[in-house]
């Protein structure tokens, strides 16, 4: 059984978009990295070549296909359409993406946590 159907199975799902903030009314909120650096995670992502697999607004090359288009990540509720989206689940996730939803593509990164967290500051950026 995938993640997405044990997490409709069990209800987390829903609980997951209501804690994401799903209301289809509500504006979209600024989700800020108090500790990030965005032009240090921009420069990471350029070095650990993230760009690889996925295109990235303002990273020279960032042009893959193999995962989603990073193109107004900022605007998104949930990782990976299961996490929600925000800061420290970010740099949780670029991190090591394996430890949150095994059945991802995505591998680990070579990032340490302070590392993870600027990059999450520059995805956030993302609008």
């Amino acid at each position: 059984m995938t993640v997405a159907r044990r997490l409709v199975s069990t209800g987390v799902a829903a609980s997951l978009l209501l804690a994401a903030g799903c209301d289809r009314d509500a504006a979209p909120q600024t989700r800020i990295v108090a500790d990030g650096d965005p032009g240090h995670g921009r420069q990471l992502i350029a070095e650990v070549a993230c760009g690889v697999c996925h295109i990235i607004p303002g990273v020279r090359g960032a042009a893959g296909t193999v995962g989603p288009s990073l193109a107004g990540f900022a605007e998104r509720n949930l990782i990976a359409g299961v996490l929600p989206n925000t800061p420290s689940e970010l740099a949780r996730w670029v991190r090591d993406a394996p430890s949150l939803v095994p059945e991802t593509a995505m591998p680990p990164m070579p990032l340490s946590e302070d590392e993870a967290v600027n990059v999450a500051a520059y995805l956030l950026t993302l609008r």
